[in-house]
């Protein structure tokens, strides 16, 4: 497993917007006070001492696009990332929350442009995934933007699917005789807790009994506190496909709490 939880402070650039559809689970990111309401920040406490608002947002990008190139990653203009290969999670970068432009361009080739769109970006923890496929034979290319939810699991680990495999069926994954996500079509998130310890998961094409034959299989060692992303990517029949890209899991660390 890979730890992503640096941060960057990205500066945001004023009128520019970000919309997005928000799949996945409800996150955290307001404040809370004593007594577990939610209290809001005085204007001066959201000011940094150079007058400029405090970062309230953080994103992070994922390239989940199994036919497309490394891409160049812009917001607000800026190249935020480039490079960047197919199956890469990047840290997260600190911004305030607000409205974005963003562009994914090929590599180093800024008129071959993938996606440009406007995107909101609300306080909290968020993931861009660049998912699908630019030859669009299973699934069209395009973004999506998952809501992250870093909170302390407690004594128990925070596991999220994410659903990147574009000729996969919905699927159920499960552990010992027990379904962890069941019926996931593609594009679709969802979280559980589990204790910590050692896991296979096995994947496989969702089923009434969670019951269907298993495409793959992945050992996790989940720790307390720990929050996870799992995203299922590549093909599952990679020789009939637009990409030599195999059925995989990208397990990340969110958070360690």
């Amino acid at each position: 497993m890979s730890t992503h939880n640096r941060r960057t402070v990205l500066k945001s650039a004023g009128g520019i917007a970000l919309i997005g559809t928000l799949a996945g689970c409800a996150g955290g990111g307001g404040q809370s006070g004593d007594d577990g309401s939610d209290e809001e920040m005085s204007d001066e406490e959201m000011e940094s001492d150079d007058g400029e608002s405090e970062p309230d947002a953080s994103i992070r990008v994922a390239h989940l696009s199994p036919d497309a190139p490394n891409v160049d990653v812009y917001v607000a203009g800026d190249a935020v990332l480039e490079d960047v290969p197919y199956r890469t999670v990047s840290d997260y970068l600190d911004i305030q929350s607000g409205t974005y432009q963003v562009m994914i361009t090929a590599a180093g080739d800024m008129d071959t442009v993938v996606y440009d769109q406007e995107l909101e970006v609300p306080a909290g923890e968020f993931t861009i995934a660049a998912l699908g496929e630019l030859a669009e034979e299973n699934e069209a290319f395009g973004v999506e933007v998952y809501e992250d939810d870093i909170s302390d699991p407690g004594e128990d680990a925070r596991i999220r699917l994410v659903h990147a495999a574009p000729d996969a069926p919905n699927v159920d994954v499960t552990t010992g005789g027990n379904a962890l996500f069941e019926d996931v079509p593609f594009g679709a998130a969802g979280a559980t807790t589990v204790a910590p310890g050692e896991y296979t998961l096995n994947v496989r094409p969702a089923t009434e009994n969670n019951d269907g034959d298993v495409v793959d299989s992945f050992d996790v060692a989940p720790e307390a506190g720990t929050v996870y992303t799992g995203f299922a990517v590549g093909y599952l029949a990679p020789d009939d496909a637009p990409a030599d890209a195999p059925f995989g899991l990208e397990l990340v660390v969110d958070a360690e709490n």
